[in-house]
């Protein structure tokens, strides 16, 4: 009786966080995962320069890994309707673990140029199955009422292990064990933590194929593309969820440079500083998630995000520019770029809402844009940066942010997906919502 109250209290308090109780220890496994994929965030772009390989070869690196992650994040919806969100989470596991193994051995050990190129693309499907196979689990087990909580939840566990953690980890790793031990503890933080959210987490709805049964493979897939053009508002979600994230991944690629060379930080300053920012933006995660679910999901993404991070991009750039040397100066303005990205959260909450009868569908196409972030960005650097260099670059995503803003007005609840959800709340059948081609 006792152990039976204390799994009461302890599933009422994730409640009152807002974290469905039954995905609690995957959402604490999805941390440690992503603080594992986070270690190198902040210092593989320097580690690789300081070894020979120039700033463009890096910048490609990142941007062939991007493609491979973007194709892995769409296919992570489909899959998990296929196969189960769970059976999704522990290929994606498998394939991290694989290639990130490949990656270190055989090519950064050795400097092997073209053995980092083919195995950091391989790794790129690995992190996505698992994050967004779990996220998919998360829209298939969560009431709509909790929804954006949820997805609050879910980006704080994200982005609290990419780069927060991961680059605050590395940061105190480096000096102690030096860089290559640190690429390699990496791989133990991701194992821990995938293990951790996969064994521990019991909730049926995830070992389950999502899709109804008998729905052809090739309708699974093609429902994950053509809702693009079905539901037109899921390709604008899509574009803004790739403006989101892409200048992110941009700095991880130009920024490490700017702060050492022209602001004058050292390497673990900047590693402290990227941990800084992205604290700013996992807590924001929490917050804009919860508010949305009270002023509107819409609101909090276009003024907030789009309008917010026009403005913040710039001052992330310029202002550490008016102080060289400042830490705190450089933090403040890093800490509210941070915050305006994280106001992009409620997306994760709007589209399952616009799409209720194709959730993962849906899902996939944010996926997709999530995905694409990781190489746009980067690819951007490359195609832009001989232009007017980084200022160039600042310029082109603060004007992305502002036509993020305008895209999300659009994203409106259609009467008959509002009716949905409404009859979805009072059956109380969540489960049954999440299926493709009707």
């Amino acid at each position: 009786m006792k152990q039976t109250d204390n799994l009461s209290e302890s599933t009422s308090f994730a409640d009152r966080l807002g974290i469905p109780a039954p995905l609690f220890w995957g959402f604490v496994g999805l941390l440690f995962f992503m603080i594992g994929d986070g270690v190198e965030a902040g210092y593989l772009a320097p580690y690789l320069e300081g070894h020979g390989v120039s700033s463009r070869d890096t910048a490609l690196l990142f941007t062939i890994y991007g493609v491979t992650v973007s194709l892995s994040s769409w296919a992570s919806g489909p899959l998990s309707d296929l196969w189960g969100p769970k059976r999704v989470m522990w290929i994606g596991l498998g394939i991290w673990a694989l290639f990130e193994v490949m990656f270190l051995t055989f090519g950064v050990a050795v400097n092997s140029y073209p053995i980092m190129l083919a195995a950091y693309t391989m790794r790129g499907f690995g992190y996505p199955l698992f994050t967004y196979g779990f996220l998919v689990w998360i829209a298939a087990a969560t009431p709509p009422r909790q929804l954006g909580s949820a997805a609050g939840w879910f980006w704080f566990a994200f982005s609290g292990g990419l780069p927060t953690l991961g680059s605050l980890f590395a940061s105190f790793a480096i000096p102690v064990i030096g860089e290559m031990a640190t690429f390699w503890s990496s791989l133990g933080l991701v194992m821990f933590g995938g293990l951790l959210a996969l064994l521990m987490t019991h909730e049926p709805t995830g070992t389950k194929r999502l899709a109804r049964p008998g729905t052809p493979v090739g309708t699974i897939f093609f429902s994950s593309i053509s809702i693009l053009w079905r539901e037109p508002k899921t390709l604008i979600a899509m574009l803004v969820r790739t403006i989101n994230t892409s200048s992110e991944y941009a700095f991880l690629v130009i920024m490490p440079a700017f702060f050492t060379k022209v602001i004058g930080f050292s390497l673990s300053q900047w590693l402290q500083l990227l941990s800084i920012i992205f604290l700013a933006n996992i807590l924001v995660n929490l917050v804009s998630g919860m508010t949305a679910d009270r002023l509107g999901h819409r609101a909090v993404v276009a003024i907030g995000g789009g309008v917010g991070a026009a403005l913040t991009v710039p001052m992330f750039y310029y202002v550490p520019m008016m102080f060289p040397g400042n830490f705190t100066i450089a933090a403040i303005m890093g800490a509210v770029y941070g915050a305006t990205i994280a106001a992009f959260v409620p997306l994760s909450g709007l589209v399952p809402q616009i799409c209720p009868k194709e959730k993962a569908a849906a899902l996939s196409a944010l996926g997709l844009g999530a995905g694409a972030s990781t190489w746009v960005g980067p690819a951007i650097v490359t195609w832009f940066e001989s232009w007017h260099g980084i200022e160039g670059i600042i310029w082109i995503f603060s004007g992305l942010y502002v036509a993020s803003a305008l895209m999300t007005l659009v994203l409106t609840i259609s009467p008959e997906a509002r009716r949905h959800l409404d009859e979805a709340a009072l059956r109380g059948d969540i489960a049954e919502e999440l299926t493709v081609g009707h």
